[in-house]
């Protein structure tokens, strides 16, 4: 007989990645499952993607309110409640771990608050209980990686997560960091009004996409909201004083100085790996948990998935790993993860979506491809009735198959499905061309793009 175990699967982090393992394992198998979370139930998408998404709504509709005189509308004298915003940001969180709650109970899901460590490869202490698994999942996430900063230990600084639920706005604030939540958090601060610097130490914003994606983004913060970029910036250190804070980093072979009243650090992540991982037998480097093309670790019944492998991770992709682990242990079947299509978003206004492969992806893996970039300006809908400028960017392969997208337009991730489908379903150019597009949207920039690769000699 074998041996006797607390739960069959314990999964360890309930963020984006593990909450949908849990939940997928649940509905398709009858076994004893529980989730381990030490910090907000939901994780990241409850102390990150859903205040930022309700904070970015916040910020998104008052900026346009009051920047819509061209439309007849006069919205000088509008004003906001700050403090009400807050309030209903933090309403919504309330709501998503009730909701997260709710979900694991309905299917059975067993919810274990506190902090996992592994004593060895079948058992976790938290606090003084343990619990045995046959198999664990750990989807610990990522943490804010501060390395290479000086004062991070003495000067207060705001995280992604507390920027969004700071009860005043600052007058300063100097975003550290050009990434995605970067940004976000800039344009957020910009749009409501404070005057805003942002560095990134790469030469362009967004340095992990397109060189194009990081020329409109610039424009954009520079030229719309005011936002004082500094590219090429490498932070080396935060200090303070009785009158503010400074921000000191390495420019063109010089220091200089930011002084501001807030800092937020958007420094990009490390993989959360601090449970005692030497214990069960799992390797892992700084850069996150080893796994193989199934998530299955250097521990035969331990899986991995989310920001704690490494690698360019998202929320969307993290979901997509938590539903294929789900389906492959439920089903036994060994089936390598396909990330084709996978989207990812950056949730400014212009947004930034892209889908599959980036060209900056294909030249880093010496493949040949052929790419379309159509201007909004040359769609019907920019002529008529929008200034914003951005683009769609087409991929595809030696055989006309489409391969991959970059996307720069308001609400940029309505196109992104379209394109996913495409890309996964290895649609032609051809028949994206002759796909019915309304012809009043931001679509026609796809059609135009998949014609002129079709008229166009390889």
């Amino acid at each position: 007989m074998g041996k006797k175990f607390d739960f069959e699967y314990i999964v360890i982090g309930s963020g984006p990645a593990g909450m949908t393992a849990a939940l997928n394992l649940a509905r398709l198998t009858d076994k004893k499952i529980a989730i381990v979370e030490g910090g907000v139930l939901g994780g990241a998408l409850s102390a990150r993607d859903i205040p930022s998404a309700a904070s970015l709504k916040f910020a998104h509709t008052y900026y346009k309110a009051t920047h819509s005189a061209d439309c007849g509308i006069s919205g000088m004298s509008l004003h906001f409640n700050f403090p009400t915003a807050v309030n209903h940001q933090e309403d919504l969180t309330r709501n998503a771990v009730f909701d997260a709650h709710e979900k694991l109970e309905k299917t059975g899901v067993t919810c274990i608050l506190g902090m996992a460590n592994f004593i060895d490869e079948n058992t976790i202490a938290i606090g003084e209980r343990e619990y045995s698994s046959r198999y664990f999942i750990i989807a610990t996430g990522a943490s804010l990686n501060t390395a290479n900063i000086t004062g991070v230990d003495y000067v207060n600084y705001l995280t992604p997560e507390t920027a969004l639920k700071n009860r005043r706005l600052p007058k300063a604030v100097c975003v550290v960091g050009g990434g995605a939540t970067g940004c976000e958090i800039a344009e957020y601060f910009a749009k409501l009004g404070v005057k805003t610097a942002l560095l990134e130490r790469s030469s362009r914003l967004l340095p992990r996409e397109d060189e194009e994606v990081g020329k409109v983004m610039r424009e954009y913060f520079e030229n719309e909201l005011g936002v004082i970029v500094l590219t090429n910036a490498r932070v080396v250190a935060i200090e303070k004083d009785n009158v503010s804070k400074r921000v000191v980093f390495a420019k063109d072979g010089h220091e200089k100085m930011v002084r501001v009243d807030t800092i937020v650090l958007a420094t990009g992540s490390e993989p959360a790996v601090d449970l005692g991982l030497e214990n069960a037998n799992v390797k892992y480097k700084k850069n996150g948990i080893l796994t193989n093309s199934f998530f299955q670790t250097t521990a035969k019944n331990i899986f991995a998935i989310g920001d704690c492998i490494g690698g360019e991770s998202s929320t969307d992709l993290a979901t997509m790993q938590g539903g294929y682990l789900a389906s492959s242990l439920a089903y036994r079947a060994k089936m390598p993860f396909d990330a084709t299509g996978a989207i990812r978003v950056v949730s400014t206004c212009p947004g930034v979506a892209v889908v599959g492969y980036n060209e900056d992806d294909l030249i880093r893996r010496d493949k040949h491809y052929r790419k379309e970039l159509v201007y909004l300006s040359e769609t019907s809908t920019m002529k008529s009735l929008c200034k914003t400028k951005g683009f769609v960017k087409l991929i595809a392969n030696r055989e006309n198959r489409l391969i991959g997208a970059v996307i720069v337009a308001p609400n940029a991730v309505l196109l992104a499905h379209e394109l996913a489908l495409a890309v996964r379903s290895r649609v032609s150019l051809g028949e994206l061309a002759t796909m019915p597009h309304a012809v009043m949207s931001f679509g026609e920039a796809v059609q135009i793009a998949a014609r002129r690769m079709m008229t166009r000699k390889k």
